[in-house]
């Protein structure tokens, strides 16, 4: 099967090298500047439990390189699908599946949904339709991004924790070609899931993102400090509740309760979220695939969110007091 993963850095790195040392795909990573540089000089070097593992997949700077694929891994954050999906087209051809490893609502996210909201277009992912334009939803499968990992020097990535990529068909069905996805990434070492309802673990894992990321943005908070203190840990559970009702308006079933999941990040411990992390780097946030969303959907659902609404006010002028 070729794969090619878009945007190798941590998690897009961390699955090509564990494919590439396990020969379970002919992988393909499309990279750039002294990342790509490393790599195709050095090999791609991958740090997990204490062991060093350098392979040699093929690196190229550009889909042209590459050429048409099974599949594409897509592992960039959600504001930069629009700029990177016309750089992708060459990648595409008539079967070619795209595994959507995107934190926060995809753009697919209605196709296939059934009912009232089938089709609909997710406006704060997808303006305009730019994004599901170049990439069909047709094409897409669900994928939900447990592992952390960082990339602490070009050509390097270092595997913290993790080691689990939940997949599904947006239809629910167990297709051919999602379960050859999962099948190069078992055979890789991951724990690769194939689920029926891949929403709602889009949900559950958003659940969090929507309420910490953000809060830890204002506060310079890490995970620990967040969940430990009173007032930021209601503003959360505030958050997370308006969030559960809106979910559940779409079809959406939370499998575990709000306090849960809160408990679990907590035990995450001190914990710098990506957002934090990409303030104090400078870089665009994740603010509409995480919580923008959340507010669209308020809205389409004519359910009333009223924490979300402040939180999102506050996060996108802090990002713009931030140039960002």
């Amino acid at each position: 099967m070729k794969i090619c993963v878009f945007g190798a850095g941590a998690i897009g790195g961390l699955m090509a090298a564990k494919m590439a040392a396990a020969q379970s795909a002919e992988v393909t990573i499309i990279a750039r500047g002294p990342h790509l540089a490393a790599m195709q000089k050095n090999g791609l070097k991958l740090i997990s439990d204490g062991q060093e593992t350098i392979v040699h997949p093929r690196c190229v700077a550009t889909a042209e390189e590459a050429g048409v694929q099974d599949a594409v891994i897509v592992t960039l954050k959600a504001h930069s699908l629009a700029g990177a999906a016309k750089q992708m087209q060459p990648l595409l051809g008539p079967e070619t599946s795209i595994v959507s490893a995107v934190n926060g609502i995809p753009w697919w996210y209605f196709h296939k949904i059934g009912g009232q909201y089938e089709g609909r277009r997710v406006e704060s992912v997808d303006a305009g339709g730019e994004v599901s334009a170049l990439l069909a939803p047709e094409r897409a499968i669900g994928c939900i991004v447990y592992p952390a990992a960082d990339v602490p020097e070009p050509g390097v990535i270092e595997h913290t924790y993790g080691d689990r990529f939940t997949l599904g068909e947006p239809s629910g069905e167990r297709t051919p070609r999602v379960e050859a996805v999962a099948k190069a990434l078992v055979a890789a070492g991951f724990k690769a899931p194939v689920r029926p309802k891949i929403r709602d673990e889009i949900w559950v894992k958003l659940w969090g993102n929507l309420a910490f990321n953000p809060i830890s943005a204002l506060t310079v908070n890490t995970l620990d400090q967040l969940t430990g203190d009173p007032g930021q840990r209601e503003v959360a559970r505030n958050m997370m509740l308006e969030a559960q009702a809106i979910g559940e308006a779409l079809g959406v079933r939370f499998a575990i309760d709000v306090d849960k999941r809160i408990a679990g990040a907590a035990e995450v411990g001190a914990h710098r979220t990506s957002m934090l992390q990409d303030l104090e780097r400078g870089r665009p946030m994740e603010i509409e695939a995480l919580l923008g969303v959340i507010v669209e959907f308020a809205e389409l659902t004519g359910l009333p969110a009223p924490t979300c609404r402040t939180v999102l006010a506050l996060v996108r002028a802090r990002a713009r007091a931030a140039g960002l």
